[in-house]
């Protein structure tokens, strides 16, 4: 039954218990500390994410040496480090957002966090080869498969969250802090992993060097948790916990809104990936280009990718989503073939190349949260999201630099242009299809 309650407050009364909820929207309390709160944590899991991958030859060196009599070694090391990570992201985007829609979207955050810093931790104390034997590549995969878990289950999380604390007519603009704190972590990691290399010599990188990003991320962690606490909770969790969600609520109840999901997601992942993470190597591969002029390029480019988000947000939240959807998936399918095709080997053409990608790509990246938060009802939507969206990731964007590499190897490299294109023409259709939500409320 209802009782009476001070203003802006509900009083639940059950046989039971008695709960008090702030009802008033997370927007009208503190805006700035829940972006932050977001933001900030999401930033230091990429930052963690990205270590790994930028470190990942300094860490196969101590962990799976070639000279390793074993052969189990050579096994762990390619299940590691090209499998483990993405295929435990929809695991934790089902598990994670299972968490935010039955406990509250601050919790999962708190589990999320804490998730990234103990598998940080874990990965700066793995031991080497030398001195624990198999014993260490287990320690780096079990590692690694939190690390997983952590990330699916931060974008479920964090993408309700934040959505969820905007106010009206600014989903957009909350949405798009998603892919800066992103990218903000993911230069954070390439920079101090440079700045290592550039003051380490190779023996002391070897030795000890690598471990320091991943022991300050652990760190960073904490940091990241006491912000967290102080976040104001937008999801209204039932009282009974008979009427909570149960894990596969969303994807039994709304299964058109998950395939939705995935059919947003395939175009934007693989053009994202693409762009962020492969372009450079595609560029080194295909025209000669050096590894630091590669590197470079790819670094300013991200750095001015992370500054459009919140434009991209902000036109979207006064014209709409679709429009932004579309400019992004028509743009990619017409121009990804050319775009790729007039990369001659120069800085200043890759340079070019990629920022022209990164404005394409805005149209996607910047309001995808808010999209995708549209699509599903309050009482399932982290589950709703996390499962689809990192399945997808995980089959489309995290394949795409081993797609691009394969038909390398099998001489065919003019065909990944158009691998991207009609996966990215695909989602185009989904996109017209796609009813206009930007302007409708948000069912709280």
């Amino acid at each position: 039954m209802w009782g009476a309650a001070p203003p802006g407050k509900v009083v639940i009364m059950t046989q039971h218990d008695e709960q008090v909820t702030d009802a008033s929207p997370a927007h009208e309390r503190r805006p700035i500390r829940q972006l932050l709160a977001a933001s900030v944590g999401n930033a230091v899991e990429w930052y963690d994410w990205y270590a790994y991958t930028f470190l990942a030859t300094y860490i196969a060196d101590q962990v799976f040496p070639k000279s390793a009599d074993d052969s189990l070694v050579p096994l762990l090391s390619t299940f590691a480090v090209f499998a483990v990570g993405f295929f435990m992201r929809p695991v934790g985007g089902l598990l994670m957002g299972a968490v935010a829609d039955r406990r509250g979207r601050r919790a999962a955050l708190t589990v999320t966090i804490l998730l990234m810093g103990g598998s940080s931790l874990l990965v700066g104390l793995t031991p080497t080869y030398a001195s624990a034997g198999v014993l260490a590549p287990v320690v780096l995969v079990a590692a690694r498969l939190l690390q997983g878990l952590s990330v699916g289950g931060e974008f479920a999380a964090s993408t309700t969250f934040l959505v969820e604390s905007a106010g009206p007519r600014r989903r957009g603009l909350f949405s798009s802090f998603q892919y800066v704190s992103t990218s903000a972590g993911q230069l954070a990691a390439s920079g101090i992993a440079a700045l290592l290399v550039a003051t380490l010599s190779d023996g002391q990188m070897d030795g000890w060097g690598w471990r320091l990003p991943f022991l300050l991320g652990a760190v960073l962690s904490l940091v990241g948790f006491w912000i967290r606490q102080g976040a104001h909770e937008t999801h209204q969790v039932p009282a009974e916990p008979d009427a909570r969600p149960g894990l596969f609520d969303a994807l039994r109840h709304h299964p058109r809104q998950s395939l939705l999901i995935c059919g947003i997601t395939a175009g934007g992942t693989i053009a994202y990936y693409t762009w962020t993470s492969y372009l450079p190597t595609y560029a080194e591969l295909n025209t000669g280009i050096s590894k630091s002029q590669a590197l470079l390029a790819g670094t300013l480019s991200l750095a001015f990718f992370a500054l459009l988000q919140p434009v991209g947000g902000l036109l979207s939240d006064r014209l709409g989503r679709r429009p932004l959807l579309l400019f992004f998936g028509i743009g990619f399918a017409v121009l990804s073939v050319p775009l790729l095709k007039s990369l001659s080997g120069s800085f200043g053409s890759l340079l070019l190349v990629s920022c022209a990608g990164m404005v394409l790509l805005t149209g996607f990246t910047s309001i995808s949260a808010a999209v995708n938060a549209e699509v599903f009802p309050a009482r399932v939507r982290a589950a709703g999201i996390g499962f689809p969206y990192s399945l997808t990731v995980a089959l489309f964007g995290g394949t795409a630099p081993y797609m691009g590499t394969l038909f390398k190897e099998i001489d065919r490299p003019g065909l990944f242009p158009w691998y991207v294109a009609v996966i990215c023409l695909a989602s185009s259709v989904v996109y017209l299809r796609l009813p206009e939500t930007a302007h409708k409320e948000l069912e709280r």
